[in-house]
């Protein structure tokens, strides 16, 4: 299984400035290229804005998969050995799954996307790095659905990390990185 990664931390923290450092490094090496998988999809003036900001900022030779929702399927479909995928970001997937626009959140969908990722990530021929924010920091939500996505959120993270072989948080613009010990599923 190739190595993956997931950088954790909180907003504006430099999580994707880190993920494009380690990507620039994978696509140094002849013949390896980078693939960034959005998940983002702008809404609003700002959003849009943070989107052309990280288009603007992501490094020359990147190409850009857009995947709001399919990212299991935007994985199987671009990983191959020469290629990182770097997955910006698992906080913005999960809320277009939980939190959408327009529609009703589909939490019955989210939760086998999340099943056939587990299943997936062990599969892939690309090694990935995966981008999250780390929400249960702060205070207690007072609102039940706001408290229901950070649990998500927090349970999405640990199921990723334990399918990587480093976890990266960021503060200040500074990484901090070990590697991911196994844990039992019980210890989630």
């Amino acid at each position: 299984m190739p190595a993956h990664q997931l950088i954790v931390g909180g907003q504006r923290s430099g999580k994707s400035r880190h993920a494009e450092r380690l990507a620039l490094r994978w696509g140094a090496r002849p013949g390896h290229r980078v693939s960034v998988i959005a998940t983002a999809e702008a809404h609003d003036d700002e959003m849009r804005a943070r989107i052309a900001r990280h288009r603007a900022d992501r490094p020359a030779g990147f190409d850009t998969i857009e995947a709001p929702l399919a990212l299991c399927e935007a994985l199987r479909e671009h990983a191959s050995p020469q290629r990182l995928l770097v997955v910006d970001c698992l906080t913005l997937w999960l809320t277009n799954w939980l939190m959408p626009m327009h529609g009703e959140p589909r939490l019955d969908d989210w939760r086998a996307e999340c099943a056939t990722l587990q299943r997936v990530l062990p599969t892939l021929a690309s090694p990935v790095v995966f981008v999250s924010n780390e929400v249960g920091w702060g205070v207690m939500p007072m609102g039940r659905e706001v408290r229901a996505y950070v649990d998500e959120l927090g349970r999405l993270n640990q199921l990723v990390a334990r399918q990587c072989a480093a976890l990266t948080l960021m503060v200040a613009g500074q990484p901090w990185t070990r590697p991911v010990e196994p844990l039992e599923e019980n210890d989630a």
